[in-house]
C-alpha cells in the first residue's frame, strides 16, 4: 500500500498493517455488495433490518479475521457495546490498558448507508497499551484505502498525504456531524456550527467522522470537529492526520487519548482558531 518499501508493524512474522489493511478491504467490499443486494430486494426489509444484519455481519468478519491472526489481542467493536455515553465510556475504560486492542467501527456513517447516500467507511485502529499504532480508513464507493503506521506517515493507493496548508478559518473549509444524541451532543455541536460557518470557508457534514478525518489528512478539509463521538469512530482517523502532519485534540485543547469523545482535529495551523472559535460559542461540551 505504498508503505511496503518501509518494515511494518510485526509480530511473530505477522504484519500487523496487513492484517488491517485486508480485513478493512474484505469487509468494505461486503458491505458494498449487500447495499447492492438491498436495493433490489422488496419492501420486505426495514432500514434497521438492513443496519443491523451489516453492521453485525461486518462486525463479525472483522472480529473473525483479526483473531485469525492474533488470537489473544482485544477487541473493542461498536456492536458489542450497548448505545450511549456511558457504555461506550465503560467498554474503553475496560479494555484501553490491554497489550493490543484493536478498535474498529464495522461501518461508520450507517445512516448514508440506509440511504445509498455513498459515504460510509470502515474504521480499523490498533492500540499498543493505550497508543493507536496502525489506522486504516476504507471507503468502498471510491476504492480509497487510507492506511498510517506510528512514525511512518499515511498513505493512499501508494501516494504519501499531507495536511492543507491553509492557515486561517476563513479560507478553511472544515467538517462536522449532527450527533445521535439529541439532549446533549446536538444542541452543543449546533452552537458550534452557528459560530464556526460564518467565520470558515464553509462547512460540510457528510455523515461519517472516520471519513472526515481521512480527508482531513488527505488535505480535502482543513478541520473537523464533533461532540459526543465514540473512540471507534475517532482512533484510526486520529493517527491518520498526525501521520500527515495535522492537529488532534479535545476540543478543550488537551491531547487526543483514546477515552476523547468531543474531539478537534486539523491541520494544526487552523488549530487554534477555531478551538477559540468554539470555547466563545461555549461549545466545547466541556
Amino acid at each position: 500500500m505504498g508503505n511496503d518499501q518501509k518494515t511494518p508493524f510485526t509480530v511473530s512474522g505477522k504484519s500487523f498493517t496487513a492484517v488491517a489493511i485486508n480485513t478493512a478491504a474484505k469487509a468494505g467490499e461486503w458491505i458494498k455488495l449487500k447495499l447492492g443486494a438491498h436495493a433490489s430486494l422488496t419492501t420486505k426489509s426495514t432500514p434497521h433490518d438492513l443496519v443491523t444484519e451489516v453492521d453485525k455481519g461486518s462486525e463479525t468478519m472483522i472480529r473473525n479475521l483479526i483473531k485469525t491472526h492474533f488470537p489473544h489481542h482485544s477487541i473493542l467493536g461498536e456492536e458489542g457495546v450497548a448505545p450511549g455515553a456511558e457504555a461506550s465510556a465503560q467498554a474503553l475504560k475496560e479494555l484501553q490498558d490491554e497489550e493490543y486492542l484493536w478498535i474498529v467501527d464495522p461501518i461508520d456513517g450507517t445512516t448514508n448507508y440506509v440511504h445509498g447516500f455513498p459515504f460510509f467507511s470502515v474504521s480499523i485502529a490498533l492500540a499498543h497499551r493505550g497508543e493507536v499504532i496502525v489506522g486504516v480508513v476504507y471507503d468502498p464507493n471510491r476504492d480509497e484505502l487510507f492506511v498510517a503506521e506510528k512514525g511512518k506517515g499515511v498513505y493512499v493507493k501508494g501516494k504519501r498525504l499531507d495536511v492543507s496548508k491553509e492557515s486561517k478559518l476563513s479560507e478553511a473549509l472544515v467538517a462536522t456531524g449532527f450527533p445521535a444524541d439529541s439532549k446533549f451532543a446536538l444542541p452543543v455541536n449546533m452552537k458550534g456550527l452557528q459560530a464556526v460557518a460564518p467565520r470558515a470557508r464553509n462547512v460540510r457534514v457528510a455523515g461519517s467522522a472516520a471519513l472526515h478525518m481521512a480527508y482531513v489528512a488527505a488535505g480535502r478539509l482543513s478541520g473537523f470537529w464533533e461532540i459526543g463521538l465514540n473512540s471507534w469512530d475517532i482512533a484510526a482517523g486520529a493517527l491518520l492526520i498526525q501521520e500527515a502532519g495535522g492537529q488532534v485534540t479535545d476540543t478543550a485543547g488537551q491531547p487526543y487519548s483514546l477515552a476523547v469523545r468531543h474531539v478537534l482535529a486539523t491541520n494544526g495551523a487552523i488549530h487554534e482558531e477555531l478551538r477559540e472559535t468554539l470555547a466563545k460559542a461555549q461549545a466545547t461540551g466541556f
